[in-house]
């Protein structure tokens, strides 16, 4: 049977056919879709977790005790999970077990464009790269077929394009799957130094087989045989895109990019009078093939930085003829569209809290979520953000080089369980005297509204216990704990004031719900009254996207279609024209 279908939805697919019976991870764009479609088939247990690093290690746990299971990701959650992921390629698993981490090459939304291929290297795991979403399913069986082969977890790397196109893809019925019974072997499953030598050992020739057999598999590499002039070496959707832009040059799709299949990349570069490499990301495979002795272009003409789109892999198609590049013309409908800067929704409580903020001489540490927005005018109200948890470790660390403004650290309520409780931790047990914020909007907001141990229910829709924040942190020996509605303005304002000038660490607990996932807390859309307003623009300090000026001189109107009837905008009214 045919399904149309986008790529993260047949990884699912994939993985259930494969008779996955465990799947866990944390929401993060672009991998957010997978456990979302895979939960709506029978048989699998799903779970989010609190984060990567549990969600991989949880992953481990199912694998070793004899099910097949899955682990996704995006590119910066393998930053967290590393850790376990390292020690799983020494004592491997029993049944099989796939990381799925999907890489954003563009930095579409991510705060950094790594390259996955490095961990896989450093972790010595083998990587499938699909480029389709009908190898998103294929590639997914054959993934947990070489893991099981081999006894260690395979990583299955996407990007954002791959994850988001569609095709047409034949699907099959689900693999019926045993247990396999865990049986003791601490020689194997607990690396203590004296094992662990063997197992180091034995990685290196797990690696020799798997680059033999990496060369001898055409089902996962494939070579589109043309012309002998110029051969191309690729993988993903990139290859793809070689191959279209490319009709008189040989295409060399590597499935089964690492370890590199040596003797498949010798006989290949053997046919073609030239080499080129075009790849995402770092020059990890231009950088083998020049290793082997090949001569091959790759970043001299390839940007290392952005997506390879068809526009970009065109001109390197023309920077390889030594011609210069024609980029289309824009279609002439679109030219005139005004851009859409991100900002914060309608009726979205971080913009009240950022508001609040506002008023206040003070550094303010971000996170990774919704309220990163913040940074933006006219609020502007973050001044650093590195990771998700660093929000508040970030703030103590401020603190402690001595600056004299006080200094606040927000993380959301999904990121306070996934990061964020031992950077407050941290905070109350050396000492530190920052002010600590969690935005709670009651879901993780920015991925798509997935729940978290703050919400009371679980990825499969079950009731659960809903985690405490204020509890957590009191158990944490945090004394000042404070919750606000942060609509309330002035209740805000006066919370703050007296936070900040405490003279101790204290944390503020912003709790409002998300205004896209509450719908039932939109309320009647507000007006200005033209005769009252005096045109002070005020209410435009909030950055609403339902407030709106024709120019620069006209008094703001409200677009009724998009109020949330939130109030904000008349709290902040002087003049008392919203209503």
């Amino acid at each position: 049977m045919k399904q149309h279908l986008t790529g993260n939805e047949a990884f699912a697919r994939g993985a259930w056919e494969a008779g996955v019976a465990a799947a866990f991870g944390y929401p993060g764009t672009p991998s957010t879709e997978i456990l979302e479609n895979l939960v709506k088939y029978p048989d699998v247990y799903c779970e989010w977790s609190p984060n990567e690093k549990v969600a991989l290690e949880s992953a481990a746990g199912a694998a070793i005790g004899g099910i097949r299971s899955l682990v996704t990701m995006k590119c910066v959650g393998l930053n967290v999970a590393s850790d376990p992921m390292m020690t799983l390629s020494y004592t491997g698993i029993v049944a099989g077990m796939v990381i799925l981490v999907a890489d954003d090459p563009g930095q579409h939304s991510s705060q950094t464009e790594q390259d996955t291929r490095h961990y896989a290297r450093l972790a010595k795991l083998p990587v499938l790269e699909p480029g389709s979403a009908i190898e998103c399913r294929s590639f997914m069986i054959k993934a947990f077929e070489i893991s099981e082969r081999y006894r260690c977890p395979v990583i299955v790397r996407s990007t954002t394009c791959v994850s988001h196109s569609r095709f047409s893809v034949e699907t099959a019925e689900r693999q019926p799957r045993e247990r396999i019974p865990f049986v003791k072997n601490p020689s194997q499953f607990v690396p203590l130094p004296l094992w662990g030598r063997t197992l180091r050992r034995k990685v290196e020739e797990r690696m020799c087989r798997q680059a033999v057999d990496s060369s001898a598999d055409t089902e996962l590499n494939t070579i589109f045989r043309r012309g002998a002039d110029l051969g191309i070496v690729s993988s993903g959707m990139v290859a793809l895109e070689c191959a279209e832009e490319f009709p008189e040059a040989s295409v060399l799709k590597l499935g089964w990019a690492w370890p590199f299949p040596d003797e498949l990349l010798r006989t290949f570069a053997a046919s073609c009078k030239r080499i080129a490499v075009i790849e995402e990301g770092d020059p990890i495979l231009e950088e083998h093939i020049r290793s082997l002795g090949i001569a091959c272009h790759g970043k001299d003409v390839t940007p290392r930085c952005g997506e390879l789109t068809p526009e970009v892999v065109a001109s390197i198609h023309a920077a390889l003829d030594g011609r210069p590049f024609q980029p289309p013309k824009p279609v002439d409908e679109a030219a005139d569209l005004p851009s859409r800067p991100p900002m914060l929704c309608a009726g979205c409580p971080h913009r009240a809290l950022f508001y609040a903020l506002a008023q206040f001489d003070v550094i303010v540490t971000g996170d990774i979520g919704c309220y990163s927005l913040g940074v933006f005018p006219p609020l502007e109200r973050t001044d650093l953000l590195i990771c998700m948890g660093g929000g508040f470790t970030l703030a103590h660390g401020m603190q402690k080089a001595g600056e004299t403004r006080p200094v606040v650290g927000i993380v959301g309520d999904s990121t306070f369980f996934h990061s964020g409780i031992t950077g407050l931790l941290n905070l109350v047990y050396n000492k530190g005297n920052a002010t600590l914020i969690v935005s709670d909007n009651r879901t993780t907001a920015m991925t798509g509204h997935q729940d978290h141990p703050g919400t009371g229910r679980t990825l499969m829709g079950e009731a659960t216990l809903a985690a405490d924040i204020e509890a957590i942190a009191r158990a944490c020996g945090m004394k000042r704990v404070r919750t606000v509605n942060p609509f309330d303005l002035k209740a805000m304002h006066e919370v703050l004031k007296e936070e900040l000038t405490c003279g101790e660490p204290s944390l503020i607990i912003s709790r409002a719900p998300c205004i896209l996932k509450e719908k039932t807390a939109v309320k009647p859309a507000l007006a200005i009254n033209a005769e009252k307003c005096r045109n002070c623009k005020s209410c435009l300090k909030l950055g609403c996207p339902a407030l709106e000026t024709p120019d620069i001189k006209a008094k703001p109107i409200i677009n009724a279609q998009l109020c949330t009837g939130c109030g904000m905008c008349s709290a902040v009214c002087p003049f008392k024209a919203i209503s």
